[in-house]
């Protein structure tokens, strides 16, 4: 089945679902061997992997597009992907779609920011009109009636946090980009469970929720019985990566080998104890014996040293 008819199947059903963010292959593959049915790839969480800068509009669509389709090669479960403003007006955003469907991804989520954007839980944000976002999201619509009509269309909206912003304009936006095409609205920057409500009961459409920043954190029984299509928590990976590297940089730089030392036994009960296994490793031996001299293999395997797979 591909990803975009299971991304949608996975919405039909109607329950609260969880989408970490993944920010390259590797993460992607966490986030699978972690039991989860879906994932999204964090626009901040490219910008500061792969160029080490904020999440303020300085990724290119080739670059993000590139990450993407890396991720979804790495792994089985529908990925949705943050596209920014689309790149540009309508006309760049119908490029960002195409390029977008063709990389594997399940779906996209376009903002209605000013360009160049910055992350959603930042202030100085400033927003384009209503109408120039609604052409956006037409412009996606038509690409993907043409391409892939199940890809799935997401309109994030930063109308509450942005310069003059309102939980009523948010709505009102909200409501536009349904109308122009959008499966699901991402309301991003809420700042009260109150407003989070509003954006559920008042916009007929599933609300993607970036739980994160502002916005306040709560329990999934009440995000489920408010009604919330997608939970999203865009910095969790990324966040939690950098910290546990900066841990081990700051235990390294203190304590030397016998720092090391004691870090790696500490990974002997954990389910990447052997990163040789879990990478995959054992998947290319098998593809080895599969379609290389079995001579060759059983020689090479036998006269070296190091794991085994």
């Amino acid at each position: 089945m591909k990803p975009s008819k299971e991304l949608r199947e996975l919405l039909a059903k109607k329950e609260l679902l969880i989408a970490p963010a993944a920010f390259d292959a590797l993460s992607a593959k966490i986030i699978e061997a972690a039991g989860f049915k879906l994932m999204a790839v964090t626009g901040y969480g490219v910008s500061a992997t792969l160029l080490g800068k904020p999440d303020v509009g300085l990724t290119t669509l080739t670059e993000v597009v590139n990450v993407a389709r890396h991720i979804v090669g790495a792994v089985t479960i529908p990925v949705f992907c943050d596209a920014d403003t689309g790149y540009g007006n309508a006309i760049n955003t119908m490029r960002t779609t195409e390029e977008f469907i063709k990389s594997g991804v399940a779906g996209i989520h376009i903002e209605d920011q000013v360009a160049p954007k910055r992350c959603g839980h930042v202030a100085g944000k400033q927003l384009i009109s209503i109408d120039e976002a609604a052409g956006k999201y037409r412009a996606a619509d038509h690409v993907r009636q043409e391409m892939d009509p199940d890809f799935v269309l997401i309109a994030r909206t930063d109308a509450r946090g942005a310069v003059g912003g309102s939980i009523e304009e948010v709505i009102r936006r909200g409501n536009a980009y349904v109308e122009a095409g959008a499966d699901l609205i991402f309301p991003d920057g809420l700042t009260s469970v109150e407003e989070l409500e509003r954006s559920v009961r008042e916009i007929p459409a599933p609300i993607l929720y970036n739980m994160t920043g502002v916005s306040p954190l709560l329990p999934m029984s009440q995000l489920q019985e408010m009604g919330v299509c997608i939970v999203e928590n865009a910095g969790g990976a990324f966040v939690a990566a950098a910290r546990a590297m900066w841990d081990y940089m700051q235990g390294l730089a203190s304590g030397g080998t016998e720092f090391m030392m004691q870090s790696f036994s500490t990974l002997a009960d954990h389910p990447i104890r052997n990163f040789h296994e879990f990478i995959g490793f054992p998947e290319i031996r098998k593809l080895e014996e599969e379609y290389l001299p079995s001579e060759e293999v059983q020689r090479k395997y036998a006269e070296t040293v190091g794991y085994q797979p």
